[in-house]
């Protein structure tokens, strides 16, 4: 990876910070994106004096608010001379219901409004870098759901319900724009990366947070585990060329049906341009 430019959302914790490190040991310029810069900018540090490089920096956003995604977007495409990765790894998973500063369901804003809108507005700098890679941190979760565009915000669905419907919704998005991107050298997958010991299950109730950190561990992931997938999307020279695929453990699977719906994917690829102000 030495001489690649990678940007790796939601990487000051978890299966992002994992992946960041995985990167930067393969001797990429790794861009570690976080919602508290202070944060970002120790992780940052601590992943370039372990892998003894130089070139890790920390960038800043919250993805709750799309004014600063769009900020994000710009900072990064006038700073860069090319990415050749991008990996949406910054998620959350909400218990009780919230909104985000523009008014969305808060899960849905950050799963899947703020990818889609920072992936199309780094578009011109991936093309402009092909061959480029796009991934996408979806989930098993999405199997159960499905997705009604005359409610996208969820209103009376429980936390896990919405999580599952903005796990869906990103494998929509990977189908829809690997679709546009055909022939433009930039790839488009996405992945699951397993059950991870991560603070995704921070806002969780106190003693479900307190099962998981203990008997629950025993069965789950490490985030260095729950990062293999995305590293190797990032990073594999057998998967350049592929595209549109949906990974698990490192092989290509199928996702559910409802996440292979065509028409599905471009009507929610038009309410997502709708809802984040960009031009469908």
């Amino acid at each position: 990876m030495n001489g690649r430019v990678c940007v790796v959302t939601g990487a000051t914790h978890g299966i992002g910070l994992a992946s960041a490190r995985a990167l930067a040991a393969l001797g990429a310029t790794v861009l570690v994106h976080g919602r508290d810069l202070t944060r970002a900018r120790a992780v940052a540090e601590d992943i370039g004096r372990a892998a003894g490089n130089s070139e890790v920096r920390a960038v800043q956003a919250d993805f709750a608010h799309l004014t600063q995604v769009r900020r994000l977007a710009q900072e990064l495409t006038d700073s860069l001379p090319r990415i050749d990765v991008l990996i949406n790894n910054a998620g959350l998973l909400n218990v009780s219901r919230a909104v985000s500063a523009d008014g969305y369901e808060l899960t849905l804003a950050v799963n899947h409004l703020a990818p889609f809108l920072l992936t199309n507005l780094l578009l011109a700098k991936l093309k402009s870098s092909a061959p480029a890679r796009i991934i996408v941190v979806a989930s098993e979760a999405h199997r159960r759901a499905r997705l009604d565009f005359h409610d996208l915000m969820s209103n009376g669905a429980s936390g896990w319900a919405a999580y599952g419907r903005s796990k869906l919704a990103n494998l929509l998005f990977s189908q829809a724009l690997a679709a546009r991107l055909g022939g433009t050298g930039v790839t488009v997958n996405a992945l699951h990366p397993g059950v991870v010991a991560s603070n995704l299950f921070h806002p969780a109730p106190p003693l479900l947070r307190a099962l998981l950190a203990s008997v629950g561990r025993l069965f789950m992931r490490s985030p260095a585990q729950g990062a293999r997938t995305s590293v190797y999307l990032a990073s594999a020279p057998e998967v350049a060329d592929r595209t549109g695929g949906y990974y698990v453990d490192c092989r290509l699977v199928a996702p559910s049906r409802a996440a292979q719906s065509a028409a599905d994917a471009a009507r929610l690829w038009q309410e997502s341009a709708r809802l984040t102000g960009l031009a469908a």
